[in-house]
């Protein structure tokens, strides 16, 4: 009985520490826009606060995005076949092969415009499956704009 007690004990003091340890930012992917010094492709932080949004790459502040100067928010997915690791896979089992051809990948990417008296820019980034929603979400609640879903969108000539 004392053992449960200790190992509870323990517990409840190490969560506390492990909630003040968690870094509050979203990794994501920087897909391209108006950002100088970052490449598409690079992995930067995401950080949405009451103030603004930040992107920050390597110690470094990239952007800082007051949440009154967001115009747009914009959301869409890429969909596809997973063609190459089926092929890959048939190499090996024809089978799983076939199979594996038939499951689709998912991107989701998050689109920011903004406009901060003559300073103007946008960015794409694309987010991780479990925290997409998550990262709308919180640009919705700070900035009070709603996402617009761009693959609903049609375009019209």
């Amino acid at each position: 009985m004392k053992i449960k007690s200790l190992i509870t004990a323990l517990l409840c003091c190490a969560l506390p520490f492990t909630a003040f340890a968690a870094d509050d930012g979203y990794k994501v992917v920087y897909d391209g826009g108006s950002l100088q010094g970052v490449k598409a492709g690079n992995d930067v932080k995401l950080y949405i606060g009451n103030s603004g949004i930040r992107l920050h790459k390597d110690k470094t502040d990239l952007v800082s995005i007051p949440a009154n100067s967001v115009t747009e928010i914009s959301y869409g997915q890429d969909v596809h076949r997973r063609v190459g690791a089926a092929i890959g896979l048939a190499v090996i089992s024809f089978g799983i092969g076939a199979l594996m051809a038939l499951t689709k990948s998912k991107k989701h990417f998050i689109g920011v415009t903004w406009a901060d008296g003559e300073k103007k820019g946008g960015l794409a980034m694309q987010c991780d499956k479990n925290e997409y929603r998550g990262i709308l979400s919180g640009l919705e609640g700070v900035t009070g704009k709603k996402a617009i879903n761009s693959d609903a969108l049609t375009v019209k000539n």
